[in-house]
């Protein structure tokens, strides 16, 4: 494509370049005396040809010597197309630098197009050879071709890459005035890009041996000049035993064609070939590039892609010293870390769950090195299961800070700590921490990092110090806010006395919580305070828990579960629930008395979820009651209702994290209660999402937590307990969150326990209950099973004692109005229409830790 491209123009081109290059080897020997090229035969047997009178020649004489060069004047009144040919030719042992200080064609720039595409600099164009390796016949046609260019932008500067530059520029204009161009040229000493020792029948790869030299230049083939296209240069760098290689870029300039350098790039290898480990692999520009070797061993390959691209990169210049008083890698050896390869001496050091070890400065346990930068990076564990922090604590101390130091600076070494784990470059000056000075005792505090990794940078100065030791643990990161267990365990304990009002939440939420995992929040209440904690998100994994069936609690929650407990002063525990699956708990509420809630999270080895997340609320104490509720005894029947029944009921006071209402029923000794819910609707959901805005807990068998409720009753549903003892508890919490519902209303009644199929002394059965003969007449409904009407009840509402009477009242408001309101509501069967499916039956009791004596 270069070649027929080359010859558009001018159909004597060719010819033209052959008499030129005849005349110069003919100047070029008769002048310098020296060694004629190869082709002069050649080229001496072609016909003289009169050359253009716009082509010029510079020939080097040897030595230094320089010069200018401009554009031809031209008359061309026809607009006849000219071609003339700049030569520059240098002495064996030389190259020529060519540089354009002004450039103004007439025409379109190609814009980076590909060589060949048009239309682009068709009236007028300079073309460039650069790479031309002999002076044979048609040389000029089948070198390398360096680009066409026109416009106001000037092509970067060349540097031969054997001996010889040609520019050929081309115009039909009819005037072209001398300024339209100018340049200079300047003949350079080669022997600087030999950096080694040859290779032999290699272009550009060389042999660079400590022996000879210690220190040098390392540059690409044509720098600064444009670098040129398909060729492999090979830098073997070859040491003395204990020696270290130290390459510093000083400029890089590669065509970037991606993050992995698809196209011209240099790799450097830790070793003698390229079956060594690769530091790694440069292209584009590259900053601050500076590269260690681990022995006395390394090798560069420079590699360009085979094309004809404008590209206009100039290659690298590098600086190569051997020394052995580089940093011994032993110290990161030694001890449980990995050498960067490339570095002098930064190492990284990878966790091995929960392990620990230490860091050292270099050449421990003897003083530190003057003048040495080494990077620590340290990485605990980050993965699906695993999530990690550093802490690194200080055993020995001692950086000098140096002459007149100002307070909290170090003015000569430093150790630099980054607890946000900051690799890059660019972010080195956002340290978290910068430690020097020289302490007996006093060794710099503990420092966590905040993610997974802590990176320090340890910058010894010019004064020499003993250094420093540190440990370092990793430690698991639940990213859980609270005051976490000193052990790094997964305990968080929150207080009033530091915070009313906070939020904690599973661990790594709302990521998912790592499998194997046993997490404990504890809720510390002051003596004259109460806690609420109330769930806003809650997804645990309960893949076995067959929500159908309606089961609930621990019968099903074997999987992952989240429980929670009361805890008393002397360290008791009453059991709240466990929960699992998307069923998230009600609002939870210590008793008065307790010192405040205990909630855990337990998961298996298997899958996980997003866990949960809740809120908590300390408050001032409130009665042994609550907000409402009562003490309800003495009576064989009663009614218990929620707030304002048959009103909704109401969210809590503004500002106040709930409202709850104690009720305490108890029968007389050896009898038991049956509770039978005729109407319920409180918002939630037990299977779908659960109760965690609003929650009736009724306690009636013992030992075992409470039964969570909540949902709606259908009408035909039968939601009736019997209790294990003479008592029963509820509990109805509204939490801040609630939008409200319509309540519900329930029938208590002291029962005896059904013995066999019958109920002795006339009593009336109701499942595995006895009814007293008097309920059948109270107009209540104590059983979720219809009774046959008594023969002797009179007309209307008897039976029963007076104290019935009482309890319907108190339930109903305490006033003359609730009574009316409590005849009419009493005789109502199910008016509403539930949407849900009723609540599931308690699981069977576990054994629990004995209750709390004044709270239950």
């Amino acid at each position: 494509m270069a070649a027929a491209y080359s010859l558009n123009s001018v159909g004597s081109l060719s010819l033209s370049l052959l008499c030129l290059f005849a005349t110069t080897l003919q100047v070029t020997s008769a002048v310098a005396g020296e060694a004629e090229l190869s082709s002069q035969s050649t080229l001496a047997d072609a016909s003289p040809t009169k050359l253009p009178k716009c082509d010029r020649t510079f020939v080097s004489r040897g030595g230094a010597s320089n010069g200018t060069f401009h554009a031809p004047e031209l008359l061309n009144s026809n607009n006849q197309s000219r071609q003339c040919l700049y030569t520059f030719l240098a002495a064996p042992g030389q190259r020529v630098l060519v540089e354009f200080r002004k450039f103004e064609l007439r025409g379109k720039p190609p814009d980076g197009a590909a060589v060949g595409e048009l239309p682009a600099c068709m009236h007028e164009y300079m073309d460039i050879y650069s790479e031309m390796a002999s002076l044979e016949t048609g040389e000029l046609v089948n070198s390398a071709f360096g680009g066409r260019y026109c416009g106001p932008i000037p092509p970067r500067q060349r540097v031969s890459l054997h001996r010889a530059v040609a520019l050929s520029f081309y115009t039909d204009k009819m005037y072209t005035p001398p300024n339209l161009f100018t340049g200079t040229y300047r003949f350079i000493n080669a022997s600087e890009f030999e950096v080694g020792t040859p290779v032999p029948n290699t272009l550009c790869s060389f042999i660079i041996e400590a022996s000879k030299r210690k220190t040098g230049l390392l540059l690409s083939p044509t720098y600064p000049g444009i670098y040129p296209k398909d060729v492999t240069c090979n830098y073997l760098f070859s040491g003395q035993p204990g020696q270290r290689i130290r390459l510093e870029f000083r400029d890089f300039d590669l065509f970037f064609g991606g993050p992995h350098c698809p196209f011209d790039w240099v790799r450097v290898y830790d070793g003698p070939d390229n079956s060594s480990a690769a530091i790694g692999t440069y292209c584009g520009q590259q900053r601050n590039l500076v590269l260690y070797s681990s022995d006395e061993r390394l090798l560069v390959t420079f590699y360009t892609l085979p094309r004809a691209a404008s590209t206009q990169n100039r290659g690298f210049k590098g600086i190569f010293e051997f020394s052995e008083s580089f940093v011994k890698l032993d110290f990161i050896s030694k001890h449980d870390a990995e050498h960067i390869r490339g570095s002098e001496c930064d190492q990284k050091i990878l966790s091995k769950k929960e392990s620990t070890g230490f860091v050292y400065h270099p050449n421990y346990p003897f003083p530190y090195i003057q003048k040495v930068v080494c990077r620590y990076f340290i990485y605990g564990m980050q993965d699906s299961q695993n999530l990690e922090r550093v802490r690194l604590e200080f055993q020995n101390f001692s950086i000098p800070k140096g002459e007149n130091p100002k307070p909290d600076t170090c003015n000569d070494g430093y150790l630099k700590v980054y607890l946000r784990g900051q690799e890059a470059t660019d972010s080195y000056d956002k340290h978290d921490a910068e430690l020097c000075g020289e302490r007996a005792a006093d060794f710099p505090p503990a420092l966590v990092s905040d993610g997974p990794r802590l990176v320090m940078v340890f910058s010894s100065g010019e004064l020499q110090g003993r250094g420093f030791k540190a440990k370092y643990t990793f430690e698991t990161e639940y990213r859980v806010p609270g005051t976490a267990a000193p052990g790094g365990e997964c305990a968080f304990t929150y207080r009033s006395e530091s915070k009313k009002r906070g939020e904690f939440n599973s661990p790594r939420y709302p990521s998912n919580y790592p499998s194997h995992t046993n997490c404990t929040y504890m809720l510390d209440a002051t003596p004259n305070e109460q806690v609420t904690v109330v769930f806003d998100h809650f997804k645990v994994r309960a893949d076995a828990w067959n929500a159908t069936a309606g089961l609930y609690g621990g019968a099903t929650c074997s999987e992952d579960w989240v429980e929670a407990w009361w805890v008393g002063r002397e360290g008791s525990r009453v059991p709240l629930g466990r929960w699992c699956g998307a069923a998230a708990p009600g609002p939870l509420h210590s008793p008065r008395g307790a010192l405040g809630l205990m909630i855990a999270l337990r998961t298996d080895a298997e899958h996980v979820a997003s866990g949960f997340k809740a809120r908590y609320v300390f408050e001032p104490a409130k009665s042994i009651f609550g907000d409402c509720g009562g003490n309800m005894s003495g009576a064989e029947w009663g009614v218990v209702t929620s707030p304002r029944y048959p009103l909704p009921y109401e969210p809590p006071a503004r500002a106040a994290a709930s409202r709850v209402c104690n009720w305490f029923v108890t029968a007389r000794p050896g009898k038991r209660l049956l509770l039978n819910f005729q109407f319920f609707a409180v918002e939630g959901h037990l299977i779908d999402r659960g109760c965690p805005a609003a929650v009736l807990r009724l306690w009636y068998e013992s030992p075992g937590p409470p039964l969570e409720l909540c949902g709606e009753k259908a009408p035909a549903d039968r939601w009736q307990y019997l209790s294990s003892s003479n008592s029963i508890r509820l509990s109805f919490i509204i939490a801040d969150k609630s939008v409200g519902g319509s309540g519900w209303r329930a029938v208590w009644t002291e029962v005896s326990a059904a013995e066999g199929a019958a109920c002795p002394g006339g009593a009336l059965p109701c499942g595995a209950a006895c009814l007293p003969r008097a309920a059948l007449c109270s107009g209540l409904q104590h059983c979720a099973h219809p009774l046959q009407h008594h023969q002797h009840c009179e007309k209307g509402v008897s039976g029963g004692s007076s104290s019935s009477w009482t309890w319907w009242w108190v339930a109903c408001g305490g006033s003359a109005a609730g009574a009316a309101v409590l005849g009419a509501w009493c005789r109502r069967r199910g008016r509403r229409t539930p949407r849900r499916p009723p609540p599931p039956p308690r699981p069977p009791p576990r054994p629990r830790p004995p209750a709390l004596p004044d709270t239950v």
